[in-house]
């Protein structure tokens, strides 16, 4: 595994694109998309955003083809995959909180929520492909985007530019924190409106 991880590394973009595809299909991934556009960010700053690119790509696509199984085999696929007691209570908060269970855990690397279960979801349950892809869109451009950026950052000074961005992180995950709190609220909101009208 760790051979093919160094490979991964070696392959910069086109790597970051295989391990994201890997991951959004809802597959072991040897260390993720997140690290490994944080590493391709530090070890090669100038293609840095390029693994980026390549990773939203890779995860669009693995992603939809992990929708689009569902949707073919409908609520049978989903309970055959995904009916244990843990993968049970995440489909009912996709029934609560709709695609706000796919967005989150798209957009922040330390939630963590079993993105496979929510897609298989989306698929299996109806919501619109194009709807699906834009949300996971959505979350993704920012993560990857700012991965690769931080990666690049770290690049001439590790050490020095953590300890100089500390309180930045601190400050970046506590609106990561509310904003995602406030989503939650807003679709039971939502939710409970749909169920009056």
């Amino acid at each position: 595994m760790s051979d093919f991880l160094e490979l991964l590394k070696a392959w910069g973009p086109y790597g970051a694109f295989l391990v994201a595809l890997i991951d959004g299909a809802g597959l072991p991934n040897p260390g993720g998309p997140d690290y490994l556009l944080l590493f391709l960010g530090w070890k090669s700053p100038d293609s840095a955003y390029w693994s980026a690119a390549a990773a939203i790509a890779g995860s669009l696509l693995g992603m939809m083809f992990l929708f689009w199984l569902a949707r073919l085999g409908g609520e049978k696929y989903l309970n055959k995959h995904a009916s244990g007691p843990r993968a049970m209570r995440f489909r009912r908060w996709f029934d609560r909180y709709g695609l706000v269970t796919v967005f989150i855990p798209a957009l922040v690397p330390l939630v963590p929520l079993p993105m496979k279960v929510f897609v298989l979801s989306a698929g299996a349950l109806g919501v619109k492909p194009l709807t699906f892809l834009l949300t996971v869109a959505i979350g993704r451009v920012p993560r990857y985007f700012g991965l690769a950026w931080v990666g690049q950052s770290l690049s001439a000074d590790p050490r020095g530019w953590i300890q100089a961005h500390k309180w930045d992180f601190a400050i970046a995950a506590a609106v990561l924190v509310v904003f995602s709190f406030v989503l939650v609220k807003l679709a039971e909101r939502y939710r409970a409106r749909r169920t009056i009208d």
